[in-house]
Order: structure tokens, then sequence, then C-alpha cells
């Protein structure tokens, strides 16, 4: 894999501009974003500003992909801001693609947060050589039911504020949601969402100790980009540990063995050190994914490569943050995933 820009890491005062690439909620949903940006000043001490557009209405938003991607090169070629975080996601930032300029991200790498539509911004930095993090957005983990979660909140102190090295990522243990409570209703933000028992991580395959760099996304996303300009060369999968999450939209356990086949085909599969699978939303489909996955390992040969599923990150709360191109381990002898490089310097 190619050698990534480590973007600089933020400190208590810096200004941080939250930015709408795909979905509008943010414009939608004012309340809401409001906690969400009050917990960024509050909890994290952070200076926080909008891009131009960040708040425009949804349909606004979804009409003018060339704003947000004016926004995305404003925000990067602005030196001030420190860090850019995704308000939400959404399903449509593909379509910022012709509008952007790999040379303005390339030129000023900084901080990128965010995950699920958001992969298509994280492998735009990718092909200019930065480092970005897939984690929580604004209106999800910053704008959680009522508070933070401690999980979350040490995630993003850890990977973001830190220049030591990430080290071990234990699974939360007090419980995850996925329970949708209506962001259009005011009132229930003051419930806290149902939280599942939490069960830890399944190591399902390997008994070795693999290393690689991290890269990967939110699988739906992924089917977008392959074929474009943007879609990574072959070399880039070297090696890597491949992270993969499903969204909402709870895709039938055919279409991951489909996208999976498509992996295995162009190489990719067989480039990767291990892979790791997010939990998906609700926990649908955990045991189908998981039985997909095991397949086409099989169909290609690869039954060694270690695999660990059901992991907290993705479209599950609460979350721990994935740095693109950083060296992480999976030891599945003792059972631990580990980052072992710091997210930014």
């Amino acid at each position: 894999m190619m050698n990534l820009i480590t973007p600089k890491g933020l400190n208590s005062g810096d200004k941080v501009a939250t930015i709408s690439l795909s979905w509008g909620g943010a414009g939608d949903l004012p309340h809401r974003y409001a906690i969400g940006k009050e917990r960024l000043k509050e909890i994290f001490k952070l200076d926080v500003v909008e891009t131009r557009h960040a708040l425009k209405p949804a349909d606004w938003i979804y009409k003018h992909p060339q704003a947000r991607a004016e926004d995305l090169m404003e925000a990067f070629a602005d030196p001030s801001i420190k860090a850019i975080i995704s308000n939400i996601g959404g399903d449509d930032s593909v379509r910022i693609l012709k509008y952007v300029d790999i040379a303005v991200i390339k030129n000023n790498p900084k901080i990128f947060l965010g995950f699920s539509d958001s992969t298509i911004t994280h492998f735009l930095c990718l092909k200019a050589g930065l480092g970005s993090f897939y984690g929580t957005s604004v209106l999800t983990g910053f704008a959680e039911n009522v508070a933070m979660f401690p999980y979350q909140i040490d995630d993003i102190n850890s990977t973001l504020f830190s220049s030591g090295v990430i080290g071990e990522i234990l699974p939360n243990t007090a419980g995850w949601t996925t329970e949708h409570l209506d962001w259009f209703d005011v009132s229930l933000q003051h419930t806290r969402r149902k939280l599942t028992p939490a069960t830890g991580w399944r190591f399902v395959r390997g008994n070795t100790i693999a290393r690689g760099r991290l890269i990967g996304g939110c699988m739906e996303v992924m089917e977008m980009l392959k074929g474009t300009a943007y879609w990574p060369t072959l070399d880039t999968w070297k090696e890597g540990i491949l992270f993969f999450e499903t969204s909402e939209d709870k895709p039938r356990p055919e279409l991951v063995r489909y996208w999976l086949r498509n992996y295995a085909m162009m190489g990719i599969l067989q480039q990767a050190s291990g892979i790791i699978f997010g939990r998906p939303y609700d926990n649908c489909y955990a045991a189908e994914y998981e039985t997909e996955l095991l397949k086409v390992l099989d169909e290609e040969g690869l039954d060694e490569l270690p695999v660990i599923t059901q992991m907290d990150f993705g479209h599950t709360a609460p979350s721990f943050t994935l740095p693109y191109g950083r060296l992480a381990e999976i030891n599945s002898p003792d059972k631990t995933f580990s980052i072992l490089e710091s997210g930014v310097i």
C-alpha cells in the first residue's frame, strides 16, 4: 500500500468544519445538529464552523453536488481549519467526483472524519495520498440521544487528539444500539436508546498473527465507486487488512456474496492479510454475512485468512474509528485487534 500522509492531530481550541457531502440532514434537523455541534465544543473544546452550504435544506443539497464539492475543496484549502467532519452520510456523494481537485487535498492534508457514504471522500483522500478516518459523524455519534457514549469519547480522544500509538482496540462491553428513534421528533432527543447486551467480537477464522494496512468502507458505497478513476489500483490493496460494513439498508446476504466474489475476481481478496467486518445494522444478517464471507474465502482457497466479525464500527453505536493506511494487527490466538501506529502526528 502507498505510504499515506499522516495528518496533524487536534488540540483544544482548533477550528473544525462540518460538511454535508450527501444527505442534507443537518439543514433539515437543526435541533440535532446543534446538539452535535455543542458536544464538539464542550467535550472536545473545538471551535466549530460550518462549510458554506452545510446547513442548506436537504433538497437543495441534493440538487447541488457541485456546491458540496466546492465546500470540500474550500475546507481543505483553508489553513485555519484543522479537521473536516461529515454531518451525516446518504447515498449520492459519488456525484461530487466530477467537481473535485485531488491536488487540493494532497497539498492541504488534514483530518477528514465520517462513515457510510463518506466512503467516497475517504477514497478521494486515499487517491490524494492522505490517511483519513472512518468513524462517526455529527448527527450520529456526536449528537447521540441524551449523551455521547464514553466508548465513543475515548475513541475520538485516542485517535484524533493523541499522537501516541493507538494500540489494542477493546470491544465495547456496555452494550450496543441501532434503535431507530425519529430524529424529526424533537422530544425523542431526550430518550436514551435501548442497549443490546454486548457479546464480544467473533474471531471466526485464523490461527496466526496477521498485520496489514487498513483499507475498506461501506460495501454498498464501494460498489458505486468501482470502475471510476478513484478506485485504487491492485497494489494499493497489497497486504491490507480489509474492513467492510453494511448500511441501514440491510443488503441481502447474496448481494454481499456477489460483491465479495467481485473482490476475488479483481485479485483483492488474495492480496489481503486479514478481514474485519462491522456489526450490521440491527445485527440483521450477521450470521448470514459471516457465512457468505467464509464461503467466498473457501472458494478462493483462502481458508486460513484471519477474519473477525460483528465488530464495533460502521452502522452501530458506539463505534471505534479506523484510520486508513495505518498498520493494524489481528492476533487470532489471543483474540485481539490492534492499531500499531498513531492516527495523527
